[in-house]
C-alpha cells in the first residue's frame, strides 16, 4: 500500500512539474500580472469640434490619371528647398547671369564744312539777245546743282569747260580747258561729271532757232 501511495504522490508531482513547464509556469507569473485597478474619466462635450472631411485617395489615383502633357511638365518642375532659415531656394544652383555694362560713346570734334560753289555770271555787254541770256541761266543752274552732290573733297579751285547743246536738249560734247584749269585731277573730273549728270537740257525756245549752240563755263569749287 505504501508503495502505491508513494507511485500516486509520485506521479502528481511529475504531472504539475511538467505543467508548469508548458504553460510558462503560469502559477508564479500570476502575482505578477495582477495590476491595480486605473480609473477612468468620460467628460462629455456640448459641441464638439467637427473635423473636415478627408477624402482618402491613393496615389496611383492622383497621377495616373492625370494626361500625358501634366506627366510630362511634372517632371521639368524644380522642387524648391527650404534650408534651416526658412528661405526657400532652388534644388539646383543657380548660375550668375552676366552683367551688361553699356561702352561709353566717345564722341569726336566734327567740324562743319560748308562747301560752296559757283560759276561767274555772263558778261551782257557781249551777248545781245535775251532768249540766248535767259537759256544760259538755266543750264549754268542745272550744272552748278549736279556739281554741289557730287563734291564731296576739300580740294578747292577752278575748272573752264566749253560743252555743246543740241536744239533738243541733249549733251553733244565736252571738252576741258586745260591751261585755265586747276591742275588738280579730282576737280577736274568733279566739273566734267556735273555737266554731263546735269543733262539733258531744255530744249531751245522758239526765238533760238539753231540746230546747236556752244557754251563756256567756269566752275569754282570753294570751302567756307
Amino acid at each position: 500500500m505504501i508503495t502505491d501511495r508513494v507511485f500516486q504522490i509520485a506521479l502528481a508531482l511529475s504531472l504539475i512539474t511538467h505543467s508548469a513547464i508548458f504553460l510558462n509556469y503560469p502559477v508564479f507569473k500570476l502575482p505578477r500580472l495582477l495590476k491595480k485597478p486605473v480609473k477612468m474619466e468620460v467628460v462629455y462635450l456640448k459641441n464638439p469640434p467637427q473635423l473636415p472631411d478627408v477624402k482618402q485617395f491613393s496615389k496611383s489615383d492622383s497621377i495616373m490619371k492625370l494626361p500625358d502633357k501634366t506627366r510630362t511638365q511634372t517632371k521639368n518642375l524644380q522642387i524648391p528647398i527650404s534650408n534651416k532659415d526658412g528661405i526657400l531656394r532652388s534644388s539646383k544652383p543657380l548660375t550668375p547671369q552676366p552683367i551688361f555694362i553699356k561702352p561709353a560713346v566717345i564722341k569726336l570734334d566734327v567740324i562743319p564744312i560748308k562747301k560752296k560753289i559757283s560759276l561767274p555770271p555772263i558778261e551782257m555787254n557781249k551777248i545781245n539777245n535775251p532768249s540766248y541770256v535767259s537759256y544760259y541761266q538755266l543750264v549754268r543752274e542745272k550744272i552748278r546743282r549736279a556739281a554741289y552732290q557730287i563734291y564731296t573733297h576739300t580740294e578747292t579751285g577752278e575748272v573752264y569747260l566749253a560743252f555743246v547743246i543740241l536744239n533738243e536738249g541733249s549733251l553733244k560734247e565736252v571738252r576741258l580747258i586745260e591751261e585755265k584749269s586747276s591742275p588738280n585731277f579730282y576737280l577736274r573730273e568733279i566739273a566734267q561729271r556735273s555737266i554731263k549728270d546735269a543733262s539733258p537740257f531744255p530744249a531751245f525756245p522758239k526765238e533760238l532757232d539753231y540746230p546747236q549752240l556752244s557754251f563756256n563755263v567756269i566752275i569754282s569749287f570753294e570751302i567756307e
